[in-house]
């Protein structure tokens, strides 16, 4: 199986990194720090207002919480936003974490700490020699390349050519290493490629593959999933129960905060999303979409397929037009005339194209089982529409301005009448059937062992072991930050 030993490998790494750390004057937040930020020294709390909230600084590097006040730059409370039910149009509450006050405008900044940050404190990362890749469908290589340069690391982005031009610009301004690899969203395969090219031609490229990395799955099992239930012990009504987590599955680093909640919340239901033009776990299919940021064809070799209740697909057009519904001002106008208070609407922009496919898988669960008033949904706003402008101006040049009587049209045929088509509840054999799925893509495609995927279905040890790892990892980071001396 994967060596899962994260004792330090090779102190000449360590002891270069140690020393760039120190020149950069670069310290490492614990991951207990980035679950619990208020434990952070409020000496880097009150540095921390100084510093712009996308500056390429390395104290920003403690700003890979959820709780970020974007006003005035201190660490606050948790950033999310109730959907109510005048949208929504169920009983059921339905809210979402807020990735926009993330440095790099999304949270996938947590995932790449998450997978580099291990390397660097157990010598396994050289950073004079070795360039840090981030295989990518979109904002997880805006991370890696932020951590990068926060971290004076060589970074190398790989993400499908046809993404949003936003993430190329932002990616080639930061100074990363730029290969935009054949397709779209659903396109991962030829990502993969491209590492092996890589990998082929140089051992300098060490790469960090979201989809197999579990330093992805475990920074959201530890910080996203805490986030959640200390959100709901927060805003938890008389009755109100915590029913359900919806997340897409995408390198299925997010949907891991549900095996935490699951610890928490045993009757919990956890449901993996998708787009309907690729819906590989509700139909081994196959395809292109358009909803930026989730993947497809493939199932991640971090997801713990055992923890996923139910599976929904979205038609990719949906989000797109919701989109509109939600940044265009006759979309907030008409919003308003269904009674949304003026201050959520002027909100609604902080969701971006995967937040919005999301929300709709979330009114889809709340209306399969019914859920009613005592129940409450939480989901992910990954990032914002401040990254998809371009799609807002394509958009607009093909389907022309935008008006009262069209925001009318999506809301009722997208929100209000999204049924509970494209949903299957998975039984025993329907999770393993997915699980199944892995060999194809990981064993006889990359070369891993499949004594180890049959150890992630048989083995009631295999990811607890993985998710028990922080305590081990944090007291490397804080022997590390000693030998820094900062």
């Amino acid at each position: 199986m994967t060596n899962w030993n994260w004792e330090i490998s090779n102190t000449d790494y360590l002891e270069k990194t140690i020393k760039r750390c120190k020149e950069n004057k670069i310290l490492l937040p614990t991951f207990n720090q980035l679950k619990h930020p208020k434990t952070i020294s409020t000496e880097i709390q009150e540095e921390l207002k100084k510093i712009g909230l996308q500056e390429v600084h390395p104290l920003n590097l403690f700003r890979i919480n959820w709780n970020n006040n974007y006003t005035d730059g201190s660490i606050d409370g948790i950033n999310f936003l109730e959907i109510p039910k005048e949208i929504t149009g169920v009983k059921a509450r339905i809210i979402g974490l807020v990735g926009k006050h993330f440095p790099t405008g999304a949270h996938k900044v947590g995932a790449t700490y998450g997978c580099l940050v291990p390397y660097l404190v157990t010598g396994k990362f050289d950073p004079e020699y070795h360039k840090a890749v981030w295989p990518s469908t979109g904002n997880y290589c805006r991370g890696g390349a932020f951590n990068s340069a926060l971290l004076s690391v060589h970074s190398v982005a790989i993400l499908p050519e046809e993404m949003s031009n936003e993430r190329f610009e932002w990616l080639k301004e930061i100074g990363s290493e730029v290969y935009a690899t054949p397709g779209c969203e659903s396109n991962v395969k030829e990502i993969y490629d491209k590492c092996h090219e890589l990998e082929a031609e140089s051992d300098e490229y060490l790469i960090f593959n979201q989809f197999d990395q579990f330093g992805n799955s475990i920074w959201h099992y530890e910080i996203t999933g805490n986030t959640i239930d200390e959100l709901f012990n927060q805003v938890k009504e008389k009755d109100q129960r915590l029913s359900a987590y919806v997340s897409a599955t995408g390198s299925a680093g997010t949907i891991a905060a549900g095996d935490y909640l699951r610890k928490l919340y045993p009757q919990i239901k956890v449901l993996a999303s998708e787009a309907l033009q690729c819906p590989t776990l509700l139909m081994n299919g196959f395809g292109g979409h358009r909803i930026e940021g989730i993947g497809d064809k493939h199932v991640p070799w971090i997801h713990n397929v055992k923890n996923t209740d139910a599976v929904c697909a979205i038609d990719d057009e949906d989000p797109l037009r919701i989109l509109k519904l939600f940044n265009e001002k006759a979309g907030h106008n008409y919003l308003q005339s269904l009674g949304v208070d003026r201050n959520i609407v002027e909100r609604l922009p902080e969701l971006g194209i995967s937040c919005l496919s999301n929300l709709l898988s979330a009114i889809k669960l709340a209306k399969y089982y019914e859920y009613n008033e005592n129940d409450v949904i939480f989901t992910i706003f990954t990032d914002s529409a401040d990254l998809y402008q371009s799609r807002l101006k394509e958009m607009n040049e093909a389907w022309g301005s935008y008006d009262e009587t069209q925001a009318a049209i999506d809301w009722n045929s997208v929100i209000k009448h999204q049924g509970i088509d494209y949903f299957k509840e998975l039984n025993y054999y329907d999770k393993k059937a997915i699980h199944n799925l892995k060999y194809f893509t990981w064993i006889e495609q990359q070369g891993k062992d499949v004594e180890e995927l049959n150890a992630q279905w048989y083995d009631e040890n295999y990811w607890n072991d993985r998710f028990s790892i922080v305590p081990k990892w944090d007291k490397l980071i804080e022997e590390f930050n000693k030998k820094v001396g900062l």
